[in-house]
């Protein structure tokens, strides 16, 4: 069995009760090292063989697999985040099936809830935004057509832009185009882990004052008016609406 794992989004307490126990009783671990906060690790068990996926390709991965298969080991596939977000793991998944290799999935703590709770912010703010879309600048992996990073930004929705902070000047001058010039935006770097940065501007003045910061990759850019401060209240808790759950009452 071969489990593919979401790990978070760094701090090791932010990985799932279930990966955990996964990792810590796996024979084989193999982990995007280029990425995953090592002290994911810190639990295997002593024997566990550990694979850095960072320094192989989709058939040496895939070839790993299939030799622990065959030998009845458990193999722990140990990717950033969610792997469903810009995790490739669906060519992984499809090799196993090809291969008749049964395999779960657990899900994980994506750095885009990371990045809001470092933020202490929410997305979704009744009146400001109620779409959230994640996306990522085009660079060698082309973009499919409509969803070119103009494209979307004409909704003025939540934008959450992944793999991206090394082009931040290009993105900043492409989202002027739909978003005002002082649209606020956020860019976190490393969310959750010990070393974490976070840097506000806006879309006039953000590209600078990540480039003063020193940060070129491994980093979030957040766009949006969910970044102010003025909203309207939900109707969840407003003591005059009527829910399945609470008779609201007349003022």
């Amino acid at each position: 069995m071969v489990s593919f794992i979401g790990a978070g989004p760094g701090d090791p307490e932010l990985l799932t009760i279930k990966g955990k126990k996964i990792i810590d009783s796996a024979d084989v671990i193999i982990y995007a090292g280029s990425l995953v906060n090592p002290q994911v690790l810190d639990g295997a068990k002593d024997g566990a063989v550990i694979y850095n996926s960072a320094t192989m390709n989709l058939d040496e991965v895939i070839g790993v697999m299939k030799d622990a298969e065959a030998k009845g080991l458990k193999v722990a596939r140990v990717h950033t985040g969610d792997p469903a977000i810009y995790g490739a793991h669906r060519e992984q998944m499809d090799r196993l099936d090809e291969l008749g290799i049964d395999y779960e999935v657990i899900p994980g703590v994506s750095s885009f809830l990371a990045t809001a709770a470092a933020l202490k912010k929410e997305y979704t703010l009744p009146g400001v935004s109620q779409t959230v879309i994640l996306t990522r600048m085009e660079g060698r992996t082309p973009m499919p057509p409509k969803e070119k990073l103009l494209d979307l930004a004409q909704h003025n929705a939540t934008m959450i832009i992944f793999l991206s902070v090394g082009m931040l000047e290009e993105m900043s001058e492409i989202l002027r185009q739909a978003y005002r010039p002082g649209t606020p935006v956020a860019v976190v770097y490393k969310a959750s882990w010990e070393d974490q940065k976070i840097v506000y501007g806006d879309l006039s003045n953000i590209a600078q004052r990540v480039k003063e910061a020193g940060i070129r990759k491994t980093a979030l850019t957040v766009v949006g008016d969910f970044l102010g401060d003025e909203y309207e209240l939900s109707k969840l808790y407003d003591k005059t609406f009527t829910t399945e759950f609470r008779k609201g009452v007349t003022e």
